[in-house]
């Protein structure tokens, strides 16, 4: 399940998935949201947070993180993904270069130090 989160600095689109994360959630949450924070016009920051209590992506929802990534390639200005779970963190290292705004991936300890970064 994924939800925006609400306790985020002015300007800054947080994004919190626990559960399952299916491709409806991107489709219902993260999507919306996207497009909301780009109407604007200005380049978004992000910070993603997968607690503990996230368990796994979808197949699906792995083809719409892809397909989002593709359609809003510039839309992004900083991205900061805070979690504890290896794979995401590795995952998200490996394949940062592909992106074209600053990307790092934070320990779910270091949450105001996510928000903090993703601010400045």
């Amino acid at each position: 399940m994924l939800k925006v989160m609400s306790d985020m600095p002015d300007g800054i689109l947080g994004i919190e998935g626990t559960g399952e994360v299916t491709a409806d959630d991107y489709r219902q949450v993260l999507i919306p949201a996207v497009e909301q924070a780009r109407a604007g016009g200005k380049k978004i920051r992000m910070l993603y947070y997968l607690p503990a209590e996230f368990k796994s992506f979808s197949g699906g929802a792995i083809w719409q993180d892809a397909r989002v990534g593709t359609e809003h390639l510039l839309s992004f200005e900083r991205v900061a993904v805070v979690t504890d779970v290896g794979w995401v963190g590795h995952s998200v290292n490996a394949f940062r270069w592909l992106i074209p705004a600053s990307v790092k991936v934070f320990s779910a300890g270091e949450l105001d130090d996510a928000k903090s970064w993703v601010v400045s």
